[in-house]
Order: C-alpha cells, then structure tokens, then sequence
C-alpha cells in the first residue's frame, strides 16, 4: 500500500534520513521505534508532505506522490495524527472534528462521525466544549477522530500516548487496534515500545536517520539488541 524509498531529508546542513527505506501493507499496523532524534517524526512529516525529501519517494499504491501538499496527500487518503495533538484549542470538539473533513463532499460524513463517537464515546460527551479545555487523554481522542473524519485510508500516528497516564495509554492502544480491525492501515511512531509491538504485525528500528533492523512485530519483541535498548530487559 505504502512504499518509502530512500528517503534522503535535510534540516539545513543536517541530515536526518539517510536512505530510509520502508513498507506498510494494506490491513497491517507497521511500528517505527527509535530514540529521540533518530528520524521517526522526520519520516511521517515527509510521507504526509510536511517535508520534501531531497531524495527519493514515497508511493501509495502505485501513484508516486512526488512534491504534494499536504492537503492534497490528505485527499490521496493519508491522515497524520501529529506529535503534540495539534487540535485547534479554541474551537469545539465538533467545529474540530468537522475541519476534518474539510476536503469531503461526500454523503458518508455524518456516518463518520457516529463511529467516531463510537470510538471515543467521551468526545460525544463534550461535544459543545472548546477543545483547549480538555484533559491530555481527551484531546489525544480528538486528535485521532480529527484525523479520521477525513476517511482515511492510512493513518500516521505520531506518539499518540505520550504524556498520558498508564490507564488512558492502554484505553488508546485498545482503540488504535479498533480502528485497524475496522479496516484503517496504520503506521504508528511510539516511543513505548512495548505497547507499539504488542499491537503491530511489522516493526522497524531507526537509529540517527537510518533504518537498522526490521522485521515481525513478535521477532523484534525477542531481538537482544531490541530488549536492551527500548524494552528495558
């Protein structure tokens, strides 16, 4: 469905992705894990077109995506639930929820919103509420909604527990699975890399802009290098 391939991106004079190259299968959630500074959110702003590599591509399904807006990768069926939440604070929960579909015309938006709700049935709770006013956990929820009401057919996730308390953490994972078995590929950057693993079919392992290990989900798990360095084993 997605293919990454040798992505070369600059800050200036720094290099942060040296030749990454990767791939997410239609159905799957695909897991990359890394330290701080290592190129994961590198990566998603890229694939969403928040970047522009340097060199090399990304191709979803077929089409090559090329140097495209964001709006427009939006349009081809990719949503970037960004690190930070990046909710619109002064607006409610549903003016927020209904910029996520900013770009739809189609029939199916009111359908999108109850399985948000169904989701997150929090959201519908505080639908009237300015969105700046939520709790972490709550504005995580809407973060992920948001990007759901575009109907995507890839969802980036950027961090989504960082900053939450143990029992919203797993309550987000439980949903991440949702919205997967639901028919949402996912490809989810998280620095708890025991959570991201113990949902994804795939990982992979970026260390200073460079992927150095990938495989099944249940094989980095059992990776020394992989235990040692994010599992705290």
């Amino acid at each position: 469905m997605l293919r990454v391939d040798d992505l070369h991106v600059f800050y200036g004079q720094i290099h942060a992705l040296k030749g990454v190259t990767l791939e997410v299968e239609r159905g799957e959630i695909v897991a990359l894990l890394g330290n701080n500074g290592a190129g994961k959110t590198t990566t998603l702003k890229t694939i969403s077109g928040l970047l522009a590599p340097r060199r090399g591509s990304v191709t979803l399904e077929s089409e090559v995506l090329g140097v495209m807006p964001p709006h427009e990768v939006v349009r081809k069926g990719i949503a970037h639930v960004p690190e930070g939440r990046r909710i619109f604070n002064r607006l409610t929960v549903r003016e927020n929820l209904v910029m996520g579909a900013y770009l739809r015309h189609d029939r199916r938006i009111d359908d999108d919103m109850k399985r948000a709700f169904a989701l997150f049935p929090r959201l519908e709770e505080r639908l009237t509420q300015v969105a700046g006013t939520l709790s972490g956990g709550e504005q995580q929820m809407l973060a992920i909604a948001r990007a759901l009401m575009a109907s995507p057919r890839l969802l980036l996730l950027d961090e989504p527990s960082m900053g939450l308390a143990p029992v919203l953490v797993e309550q987000i994972f439980e949903i991440i699975d949702d919205i997967n078995r639901q028919g949402t590929t996912i490809l989810l950057v998280e620095q708890n890399a025991s959570m991201a693993l113990s949902i994804a079919d795939r990982a992979y392992v970026l260390e200073t802009g460079a992927i150095v290990l990938a495989g099944s989900a249940a094989d980095l798990a059992a990776n020394a290098d992989v235990k040692r360095a994010y599992l705290g084993e």
